[in-house]
């Protein structure tokens, strides 16, 4: 299932799971708009996936076994091309379940949280060096608090 996001970006989810505790639109809408404040114009896909999905995904992209919580795609468009496409997430939702549970946090604080550190990846923010995973982890709870 594929939806738009009503939101100041463009932003469309897409659904390829049956996972129950996958959030409301209005739960990715108040989300993205908050990684979004001032970035009107753009546009990224969310998709959320079950394990195998996010696995295979993980292998091809990644050369990592087995799935991971959040994937992030950059786009990059070719020289002398406008566009404003970010680029895609892609989001495990049985994994997300889990790691909250193990973590012993809500469910939806987890999904705000991956979503949040998704679109910075997408932003081009990572946490390799520590310098960038400290500036990354404040970026994240500035925007978690709000």
């Amino acid at each position: 299932m594929s939806k738009p996001l009503g939101v100041g970006l463009r932003a469309e989810l897409q659904i390829a799971c049956a996972d129950n505790s996958i959030p409301e639109n209005t739960e990715f809408t108040h989300w993205l708009q908050t990684c979004f404040v001032e970035e009107a114009g753009q546009s990224v896909v969310v998709r959320i996936v079950e394990t195998a999905e996010s696995a295979a995904l993980n292998q091809q992209y990644r050369h990592k076994s087995g799935p991971t919580n959040v994937l992030s795609f950059p786009f990059a468009a070719p020289l002398n091309v406008p566009d404003d496409h970010l680029g895609d997430l892609v989001i495990c939702a049985p994994l997300v379940s889990r790691e909250a549970l193990q973590q012993n946090k809500p469910v939806l604080h987890h999904w705000a949280h991956l979503l949040i550190h998704g679109v910075l990846h997408l932003q081009g923010f990572d946490h390799i060096e520590p310098e960038e995973a400290q500036e990354m982890e404040f970026r994240e709870i500035k925007m978690l608090a709000r």
